[in-house]
């Protein structure tokens, strides 16, 4: 385990921080969702920024949670990265509660 791993461990043991970090969950999952399409397509985030017709800091503050990209942009990233973009909904808990937690 990695040390930010450790300190997130710990961190999620403070009820605010819990909430505060499950609040922001679903930010959280697309910003990793980002990154693994980039990677499995084997592209740095310069990279994909060209396929895409932007620039790479606008790529990273999509990977970093900072932006949160449209439905348009995403359907760009998706091709961008040879993946298919699927949007669904689940019932509030039922996903949360099969996760993980720290």
């Amino acid at each position: 385990m990695s040390r930010m791993d450790d300190l997130h461990a710990g961190w999620m043991r403070d009820p605010a921080y819990r909430e505060a970090f499950d609040a922001l969950e679903a930010e959280f999952d697309l910003a990793a969702a980002l990154i693994r399409a980039r990677a499995e397509a084997g592209l740095t985030q310069a990279q994909l920024a060209e396929r895409m017709g932007t620039r790479q800091e606008v790529v990273a503050r999509w990977e970093g949670g900072k932006v949160m990209p449209s439905t348009r942009t995403l359907t760009r990233l998706a091709q961008a990265t040879g993946t298919t973009l699927r949007i669904t909904f689940a019932p509030q808990g039922r996903e949360g509660k099969a996760r993980k937690r720290a």
